[in-house]
């Protein structure tokens, strides 16, 4: 009998959740294949009321992944699984991102204590996220909105926005809620015995949003055979693209980025954009091309974001 395939994942709701997803994608591609789960305390489970994500445009890269990635490298695990927004653009020596499966949601909601939209939350309104991205999209839309931090796993968060009466709303990504079982429907969330408003954001998402990554050893050509059954192509044409841009940008800075890209046919379209130091105005960039050169896409969208850096 083949030894068991040992997958390493985050000990959360939400990450057992896109476990499971995984452990089905496998077991549909080979019904003899044998798993085993390692759940993994990363620094940022252990950090969660930190003001730390301040710190990283991109909310925390690293925080979450690195300890697994650390296991993937000793041997500890075989595949490691990720929520693909958490990785960091530049990987461990030896490690890639040999998979995705197929892509949730990549929306963000709105989720408003008393059932109403973005456009009608109340001038100053206090709306909560851990990610600057939103912040910032967010301040865009509407300067006037105040916007606090707010760290913890979706159940905890929905339970701050109950309890406490000096919070509007809180910002919640569709593919976590959708995971987790919670369902919108006519603009309203059900949690427990409260109705949540609940409305997409016109902002555009985080590089890797709505996506599990699957992380392995590149000189493991086992593994390797496992996830070519599994990988979702369209997907990972798409995440191909956006994490060669986040590689690109984290070499240069370190700033809150928004990208979604989306597949036609053979074309591709992507759309990024990128803030600066308060004040600074964003820069943004969009283009449209073959789709089977996906870095060579986020390299475009790189040059016009920064034409001064090719």
């Amino acid at each position: 009998m083949s030894r068991p395939l040992v997958l390493g994942t985050r000990g959360s709701a939400l990450a057992l959740a896109q476990m499971e997803l995984v452990k089905k994608a496998l077991t549909g591609a080979d019904a003899t294949i044998r798993i085993e789960v390692k759940k993994i305390t990363t620094s940022g489970d252990r950090s969660q009321e930190q003001s730390a994500w301040i710190q990283s445009g991109g909310g925390l890269k690293g925080m979450f992944t690195s300890e697994i990635e650390t296991a993937l490298l000793a041997g500890e695990i075989d595949l490691a699984v990720h929520s693909c927004k958490d990785l960091p653009g530049q990987l461990a020596e030896g490690c890639v991102v040999r998979a995705v499966l197929e892509r949730a949601a990549t929306e963000d909601i709105l989720i408003s204590r008393k059932p109403r939209s973005f456009a009608e939350l109340p001038v100053r309104a206090r709306v909560a996220t851990s990610s600057v991205r939103r912040c910032r999209q967010l301040l865009a839309l509407r300067p006037d909105l105040i916007v606090t931090e707010m760290r913890g796993n979706v159940p905890t968060r929905l339970h701050k926005l109950r309890d406490a009466d000096s919070l509007d709303a809180i910002v919640l990504a569709q593919a976590g809620l959708d995971r987790l079982g919670y369902s919108i429907r006519d603009g309203l969330l059900d949690f427990e015995s409260t109705s949540f408003g609940a409305e997409i954001l016109p902002i555009l998402p985080a590089i890797g949003q709505g996506a599990i990554a699957l992380e392995a050893r590149a000189s493991d050509e086992r593994v390797g055979r496992i996830l070519d059954a599994i990988n979702h192509g369209p997907t990972f044409l798409c995440v191909r693209a956006e994490r060669e841009l986040l590689r690109l940008l984290e070499g240069d800075c370190n700033l809150p980025i928004a990208a979604r890209v989306e597949l036609d046919g053979e074309r591709m379209r992507m759309r990024a954009v990128v803030f600066g130091e308060d004040g600074e105005s964003p820069r943004s960039a969009e283009t449209e091309a073959c789709a089977n050169s996906p870095e060579e896409i986020a390299r475009v969208i790189f040059t016009q974001l920064y034409p001064t850096h090719v």
